[in-house]
């Protein structure tokens, strides 16, 4: 295709993805996604809000001295010690960005500027201008541009691309925008606007109102040609648009999107369990995509059709978004051979140490529950990544419940190589059992989300539990899974808590909102 149907895919998953409430990330963890992000072939990543906290610097300089390919930029409010921050953020990118904004609409102007529109535009001209100052590549966002007159946004975009920006992006921050208006605004700014030719237009598009696809395809077909989207459609609120669906949609209807990107879809599964996990977010079941029914039929009629051609029920190939079609049924008598075969199918790369201990989980697994499910092997390999290395471990617990009674659990952990017993009582089982793990390590978090799913379905179902806890401003979210509830709650408890105890000599981070 011709290079101006070329789609950039600009992902945002590390700083518009992170601003949703209990979804940040520890340094690990953002250079994972970042390493998968930059793998797939995404065009830009953004990395982070540099001068949000020290450890958003630190992520962001890290991911740009280790990304091989994708462009890497850094947020910056319009504020000069915002964009020499993240200029000093991304300075070590093969090919970095600063990505400045600041608001346009008059209900943001009036009421959280305090600024009128010509001291804006200054704003404008001086930022920018000290941003290609210090890189060549600079985007300029007008928050709010959907609720922003047109003759204004006109004239800021004007301002934007006179002092040296080189893509201009106009966000539906609050979802309120529908297709044909945020098309027509695209359109009569790209007519409008004197050299705008010289800058590529951007869409980023929030889901409050459940359009953000739509519309950030309708501003392609305005002229933009910049989609800022995230794994999953994490973001603040209602999110932002989902990645997985923005690359589908063109892929699978080129007849009706003509335009090409770069991101390799075969890694988007993989994506999305990855951003699940360190987020703490699940996929919803019916999710477009990377959902875990997104290729299940459960229907007669539905099976019938794709027993005799696929097609019938199926718009996309599974295969083609990192979805094994066929595989193995696992069971207790499985061998090595067969369980790794498996973990290669579902995606997974461990180290020997952690693969002979998910082996030995996974037969435990076997001889209690008759069906093995791949969701089963997923949140059991997932959860022995998880505890790597932590400094707390469930070793055993024993419960007694029951009507009339407090709950009572006897509660052995590993604390650092030291096994540490407590026998506690409760308001059921569940408080008991968190009652036991306070009494071994004291600490003052609060528990702000206790939640519990079947993995599969029937009696003996593994339980995934999330724990979420908030403690001096920070948040941690951990995961357990076990066919024992409890069991689970008490490794989902712990998991979030070795995250507390890790991030204790961290920076407060200071979460600034924006786009």
């Amino acid at each position: 295709m011709s290079g101006q149907d070329q789609i950039f895919i600009f992902d945002t998953t590390l700083r518009d993805g992170e601003q949703s409430p209990g979804a940040s990330m520890t340094l690990e963890e953002k250079l994972q996604v970042a390493e998968i992000l930059d793998e797939m072939g995404v065009d830009i990543i953004e990395a982070g809000f540099p001068i949000a906290s020290n450890g958003d610097f630190e992520a962001v300089s890290e991911i740009a001295k280790r990304t091989k390919r994708s462009v890497i930029a850094g947020l910056a409010r319009a504020i000069h010690a915002d964009i020499d921050r993240a200029g000093e953020a991304v300075r070590h990118a093969e090919r970095g960005r600063i990505h400045t904004f600041v608001s346009t609409s008059p209900i943001h102007l009036e009421h959280q500027m305090k600024k009128n529109e010509a001291q804006v535009l200054d704003i404008i001209t001086d930022t920018v201008t000290r941003a290609r100052n210090l890189i060549d590549d600079v985007e300029w966002s007008a928050m709010d541009a959907t609720r922003t007159p047109i003759e204004y946004l006109c004239r800021c975009v004007e301002a934007a691309i006179r002092a040296g920006a080189t893509t201009i992006n106009l966000p539906d921050t609050v979802g309120y925008a529908t297709p044909d208006e945020y098309k027509s605004m695209f359109e009569q700014i790209r007519a409008r606007v004197p050299d705008a030719d010289k800058a590529i237009f951007s869409v980023h598009c929030h889901n409050d109102l459940g359009l953000a696809v739509a519309n950030s395809l309708a501003g392609v077909a305005g002229g933009a040609r910049q989609i800022e989207c995230t794994i999953n459609g994490l973001g603040e609120r209602a999110g932002n648009a989902a990645l997985e669906e923005i690359v589908m949609a063109v892929r699978t209807r080129s007849d009706a999107l003509p335009y090409a990107c770069s991101v390799e879809p075969r890694f988007l599964t993989r994506a999305s369990k990855l951003v699940s996990a360190v987020s703490g977010f699940p996929v919803q079941y019916n999710k477009a995509i990377v959902g875990k029914n997104a290729f299940a039929h459960e229907s007669g009629i539905h099976q019938d059709g794709m027993l005799k051609n696929a097609e019938t029920y199926e718009i996309m190939r599974p295969e083609d978004v990192g979805v094994k079609a066929t595989s193995l049924v696992m069971g207790k008598h499985s061998g090595r051979h067969a369980f790794r075969q498996k973990l290669e199918e579902l995606g997974y790369e461990i180290g020997d140490n952690a693969f002979e201990e998910a082996f030995r989980r996974f037969k435990d697994l076997a001889d209690r529950k008759k069906h093995v499910y791949d969701e089963d092997i997923e949140a059991l390999v997932e959860n022995e990544i998880a505890t790597q290395g932590e400094q707390i471990k469930v070793i055993a617990l024993t419960v007694i419940a029951g009507t009339g009674a407090n709950g009572k659990a006897i509660l052995t952990l590993d604390v650092n190589g030291r096994h540490e017993t407590r026998e506690c009582t409760g308001d059921g089982p569940i408080d008991a059992t968190f009652n036991a793990i306070k009494e071994i390590v004291p600490h003052d978090a609060k528990l702000s989300l206790y939640q519990v799913h079947a993995v599969t379905e029937g009696t003996d179902a593994q339980a995934e539990v999330s724990v979420r806890l908030e403690a001096s401003g920070r948040m941690a979210t951990g995961k357990g899974a076990d066919t024992d509830t409890l069991v689970a709650s008490a490794r989902a408890y712990i998991s979030a808590l070795n995250k507390l105890l890790a991030r204790q000599n961290r920076p407060d981070h200071q979460e600034l909102k924006a786009v």
